[in-house]
């Protein structure tokens, strides 16, 4: 028997407690930066057993500015701007390509919290790109060598023969190089911090970026 979606719906909670810590927040006291505030929350997050906190959703327009998101991996996050990678031959590539601005989400419901960043995405050195991508995992170095990403797939079975192929190269040579793959760095213009709290008054703290420095304000939840 199918399940009711709506129904499945109106059984969940939001931050059930138990699950969630609802931390108090005092924007008053956030540092004057987003970098220092993101770290600081990704640790918490991480200490707090927060499964794949490092995922974040990366959203880009294509040729005709229609919107696209998905899930990737943060590969890093400093002065430079907030990084990630993928093949440039992607269809997130093409869309950087052809408009070079995004914009990502992290959620973190250990403590109900959202972060919100949006800029310019500019190409890390072909070099910074390669140092990546053989600082990860073998599986990782395998995944890229398989190639074809966003491509139509003819079969699993196609799959599965270039993966097996990719992964045997990756094994022999793990300094393999893969001329596709991009490391983007997301240097924001706007950040967003959000803290859920019981009663619905959420804080929202906004960070503007004006010159070399920043201005903080506030947004209603």
């Amino acid at each position: 028997m199918a399940q009711d979606l709506h129904e499945l719906l109106r059984s969940l909670r939001v931050w059930a407690p138990g699950v969630t810590e609802l931390r108090p927040f005092d924007p008053d006291t956030a540092p004057a930066e987003p970098l220092t505030l993101f770290t600081r929350w990704f640790a918490e997050a991480v200490e707090a057993g927060q499964p794949e906190p490092h995922t974040m959703s990366l959203a880009t327009a294509d040729e005709d500015g229609l919107p696209d998101v998905r899930t990737v991996m943060l590969h890093g996050a400093d002065a430079d701007g907030w990084a990630f990678a993928t093949h440039a031959t992607s269809r997130k590539g093409r869309h950087l390509a052809a408009r070079p601005y995004a914009a990502l989400g992290f959620y973190w419901p250990a403590h109900g919290r959202q972060i919100r960043l949006r800029g310019p995405v500019e190409q890390a050195p072909p070099g910074a790109a390669r140092a990546d991508l053989h600082a990860r995992t073998t599986g990782a170095l395998a995944a890229a060598l398989t190639g074809h990403q966003s491509e139509p797939l003819p079969s699993l079975e196609t799959l599965t023969r270039a993966s097996e192929a990719a992964w045997s190269q990756a094994r022999t040579a793990p300094g393999t190089e893969v001329p596709s793959w991009t490391l983007y760095r997301l240097r924001p213009e706007e950040a967003e911090f959000f803290q859920g709290d019981e009663q619905r008054r959420h804080v929202r703290l906004t960070y503007r970026r004006e010159g070399e420095g920043w201005v903080r304000g506030l947004l209603w939840p």
